[in-house]
């Protein structure tokens, strides 16, 4: 069997075999199995500090391995070339880096890779239009990205990711530091992905109202997988599979949630 792009069905649009990877001298993967199938929603669950968007960057590139494979559509990673099959939501950061920029540029940037010399034609412009739409950001398409709210600036970087029509989504904690009103807008224009058959892999810290999208959750612990199944039923620190509870539970002792790169 064969998906739309002509990939066999039971290959895995991402495959880590023993990855490991460093950041500094300081070892933040430990050779972790991860296999990601055509149509998954798989969440990368984990406390801070255990290796989820150092996983998510080295998948994108951003953070080379030092041992172990990577594959992507079943093309070694170092082969791969199809960029624009896959969207990257980074961890939450302002839409334009500060860059005076509208909505719709910022959003427009996310097709960049299927134009020629950088020209919308009809269809891009079709595609821009549609993942504002898809975020509820279609009545902000010509305000400044310096005036938004944090959960306004998370919902243009995900239109951005989605105007290119990935096969495969990639996100870092897409929910943090979003409102509730905010997470059911990011959940429902995720279920439209889903639903068009992409492919999806979510870094969290609780799944909330994404929830219900989840096929699979696979929980890092100190860069090494501790659980690969059916998401807990109460998803939290405490609630993660591997947890030792050794710590202690005083509220001035609790860690706090931080978007740092080795969440």
């Amino acid at each position: 069997m064969q998906t739309l792009s002509g990939q066999a069905a039971d290959q895995p649009v991402i495959s880590l075999r023993g990855a490991t990877a460093s950041l500094g001298s300081r070892p933040v993967l430990r050779g972790i199995d991860l296999a990601v199938r055509p149509g998954e929603v798989v969440a990368l669950l984990g406390a801070n500090g255990s290796g989820k968007s150092t996983a998510v960057r080295a998948i994108v590139g951003q953070v080379p391995l030092t041992d172990g494979s990577l594959s992507l559509f079943g093309t070694d990673f170092k082969r791969f070339r199809d960029w624009s099959r896959i969207g990257y939501v980074p961890q939450r950061t302002t839409a334009a880096g500060g860059v005076p920029a509208t909505v719709r540029e910022v959003v427009s940037s996310g097709r960049l890779s299927r134009t020629r010399f950088g020209l919308l034609r009809k269809a891009d412009k079709a595609a821009v239009e549609g993942a504002l739409a898809l975020v509820d950001m279609d009545g902000y398409a010509d305000v400044s990205v310096n005036a938004l709210s944090g959960g306004q600036h998370q919902r243009v970087l995900i239109a951005r990711a989605l105007a290119g029509e990935p096969e495969l989504l990639l996100m870092d904690e897409p929910m943090a530091g979003v409102d509730l009103a905010n997470q059911e807008v990011l959940a429902n224009a995720l279920r439209e992905q889903v639903a068009v058959g992409s492919t999806v892999l979510l870094v969290l810290h609780e799944l909330g109202p994404l929830e219900p999208l989840i096929d699979r959750a696979v929980v890092l612990r100190d860069g090494c997988v501790v659980h690969d199944g059916p998401p807990p039923e109460a998803v939290g620190q405490h609630a993660l599979p591997g947890h030792d509870h050794v710590h202690p539970h005083a509220a001035h002792d609790a860690e706090p949630l931080r978007t740092g790169l080795l969440s």
